[in-house]
């Protein structure tokens, strides 16, 4: 199953600094171990924002929600997650 994840992040201006860095250090090697697994395919930056759009391929709905609700910065997020179906006039489909 296909899913366009868009992930907005507030992370609060007085959190402390170090706990800032691990977060984000934590975030990203989480991030990257998913990739690497084929789970999250595609990941782009939104210009100007501290946002991102991303595909995940996963098993399930439920898959998808621990796989989210796991990442370091969940509690700073906002997140909108669309189901994705293949389109009949994708040439690359099959």
């Amino acid at each position: 199953m296909r899913f366009l994840v868009r992930m907005d992040v507030h992370i609060p201006v007085d959190l402390d600094p170090q706990r800032r860095t691990d977060l984000v250090t934590r975030e990203k090697r989480y991030s990257q171990d998913l990739q690497r697994s084929g789970k999250w395919p595609h990941i782009w930056r939104v210009v100007g924002e501290y946002a991102n759009y991303s595909i995940f391929d996963v098993e399930s709905n439920d898959e998808l929600h621990q796989i989210l609700s796991g990442l370091p910065l969940f509690p700073y997020m906002n997140i909108h997650v669309t189901p994705l179906a293949v389109h009949p006039s994708d040439i690359n489909a099959g």
